[in-house]
């Protein structure tokens, strides 16, 4: 969204590479910065900056969203994924663990598990039920889509950074399989928010650089979002 270079480099062992233990992260000469907030904040020393446009009044909305989807989004797929005891079983212990040999796979798996699991009780998530879960993921998709409206982004004709990761989490949700369809369900209820990731797809992602990208790479055979 920045035109910046950059190639992309898919490695089985990358929270592992991170500085803080999470992705994403980027490698840039002898630096290495992990998590959206930081990279944001050193491109932006470089000169670069997505909500530059935006006056104090809509910087502090945008990062009021960014929270919300941090908060809802993101624990909403970490619950499904490691806290739902079928698709932990069926899906996330298996995929997680297929780049390592057993029983690496499988300690691994269970490390990664029991981490999450630790972090949804400090935050009170343990306890909550998949329909509860869902419910909030809901709310949540109900904010955005009520911001985005009929917007082509959120701050209406250029992307800031609450567009990059709004698009992040809705477009895993929407193509990443699980058990059941009832995460992705939640967002194909907001059509505009299914477009909107369709048009960021189609922008930024569809036809560049296939080799080196996972996404490109699939939207070569079909599009993802329809």
């Amino acid at each position: 969204m920045c035109n910046l270079p950059v190639r992309v480099i898919c490695r089985a062992n990358a929270e592992y590479m991170s500085p803080s233990g999470k992705v994403p992260f980027i490698h840039v000469g002898n630096q290495v910065v992990s998590e959206l907030g930081p990279i944001v904040q050193f491109v932006k020393a470089k000169g670069h900056s997505l909500s530059d446009g935006l006056d104090e009044v809509q910087k502090a909305e945008m990062k009021a969203y960014m929270e919300l989807v941090n908060n809802m989004l993101l624990t909403a797929e970490l619950y499904l994924q490691w806290c739902d005891d079928v698709t932990v079983e069926e899906i996330t212990h298996p995929r997680y663990g297929s780049p390592y040999p057993w029983p690496l796979n499988r300690i691994l798996s269970y490390q990664k598990q029991w981490e999450v699991r630790r972090k949804m009780k400090a935050i009170g998530w343990a306890g909550k039920t998949l329909e509860q879960v869902l419910e909030d993921v809901d709310q949540c998709c109900h904010a955005l889509s009520q911001r985005l409206g009929t917007q082509p982004y959120f701050f209406n004709k250029h992307p800031t950074e609450l567009d990059a990761l709004v698009f992040g989490h809705l477009f895993t949700i929407l193509t990443t399989q699980l058990i059941t369809d009832e995460l992705s369900e939640k967002v194909k209820n907001y059509s505009n928010l299914t477009a909107f990731c369709r048009r960021i797809e189609q922008q930024y992602f569809e036809g560049h650089d296939k080799d080196s990208s996972a996404i490109a790479a699939r939207s070569s055979k079909r599009p993802l979002l329809r």
